[in-house]
């Protein structure tokens, strides 16, 4: 009895809830006990330094934020991709999926930190109150939509690795979702006609968690060799953090043929000084009160709404999730957005 004074926090781990009706009955019940301040529902990619980083590229630079808009910006693509399985998780994954272990929290904040207004401040409500604006500006899913804009997919047997169906503690008949890839639009002014491309995908061919703009083309090309939709921006979150600014630049010789060389920033070697993990970062702001990384109840609650035509499109859809191998790119269906786009080393794929 008395422990809850204004100074104490609870903090809340995501997925919160498995739908929008179990997430409005959980924030209900806490909140019959807690105000709002002391609730912290974490998302440990709101504390990787490499996503916070998007809102000082846009907001402190004054070449980035003139062009972040649909008059530059052809598509952006948001992607989390990882090389693991569900390895000894299976019992928790089966009934989560990567819907909701990954789109509805870590890509929907990606897509917030990158798709915002400028905020008024940096203080909390400020930066939460875009945030919201954006997710409720999605243009909506319908059941029958979800079809045309979403795929589904679980990776399967190869070579030497497992596929979904054979892991520990998976039903032979499951037909939850290891990938999921969706177009979204978002209906403002700043956005208006540039699609989202969101995915996220367990044993992919990599991992990679990345933020790319694709820039509109020239209207003419006078350089010989000049690729089209050449420019971009790649903001890595992992495994390493770095921005690449991909630009056209001149073959050295006596000729005038240009090609596309990324200018990067390693934030890695940038930025001395010990850099915390995401975690851990998130932890100190609860110890200090700063809300500003954590998601409040409408943001959460609007993340749910967005979703929740595809939960209800696969709940009554029997057709299995697309197969795709282990540690592939998956194959295409319908939409071309399942591999990474980026310039990543020596590797380079075509653009959305």
């Amino acid at each position: 009895m008395g422990l809850n004074a204004d100074n104490v926090r609870v903090v809340l781990e995501k997925p919160l809830g498995t739908d929008l009706a179990s997430s409005q009955q959980i924030n209900n019940d806490v909140g019959s006990f807690f105000k709002e301040e002391q609730i912290y529902r974490i998302d440990h990619y709101l504390g990787k330094e490499s996503l916070q980083n998007v809102l000082a590229l846009r907001f402190a630079n004054v070449m980035f934020e003139p062009m972040w808009n649909n008059k530059y910006i052809k598509s952006v693509q948001l992607t989390i991709a990882e090389q693991l399985g569900v390895e000894e998780r299976g019992e928790f994954y089966d009934i989560t999926g990567a819907l909701r272990d990954m789109v509805q929290n870590h890509l929907m904040q990606m897509l917030c930190m990158t798709a915002m207004e400028p905020p008024k401040s940096l203080d909390a409500d400020d930066v939460r109150d875009e945030k919201v604006k954006v997710i409720k500006s999605l243009k909506p899913l319908t059941i029958e939509s979800v079809n045309e804009n979403v795929v589904r997919g679980q990776y399967t047997e190869a070579r030497d690795m497992k596929g979904y169906l054979q892991e520990l503690n998976i039903p032979a008949e499951s037909f939850t979702e290891t990938y999921v890839a969706i177009k979204a639009e978002i209906d403002n002014e700043r956005w208006q006609g540039v699609p989202f491309y969101l995915r996220t995908g367990k044993r992919m061919a990599d991992k990679v968690a990345e933020i790319v703009l694709n820039f509109r083309d020239l209207d003419s090309h006078i350089f010989p060799g000049s690729q089209p939709f050449a420019n971009r921006l790649v903001i890595e979150l992992q495994p390493f953090d770095s921005v690449r600014l991909c630009v056209q630049v001149k073959t050295p010789g006596t000729g005038n043929n240009v090609e596309v060389t990324p200018m990067t920033i390693d934030l890695d070697k940038q930025l001395t000084g010990r850099r915390p993990e995401a975690y851990e970062r998130l932890l100190l702001d609860v110890i200090n009160g700063n809300l500003a990384l954590f998601n409040r109840r409408d943001e959460l609650e609007a993340a749910w709404e967005y979703v929740m035509p595809i939960l209800d499109n696969w709940a009554k859809n029997t057709q299995a999730p697309h197969g795709y191998a282990a540690h592939s790119w998956g194959r295409k269906q319908r939409v071309n957005y399942w591999r990474v786009t980026a310039i990543n080393g020596t590797k380079s794929s075509s653009i959305v």
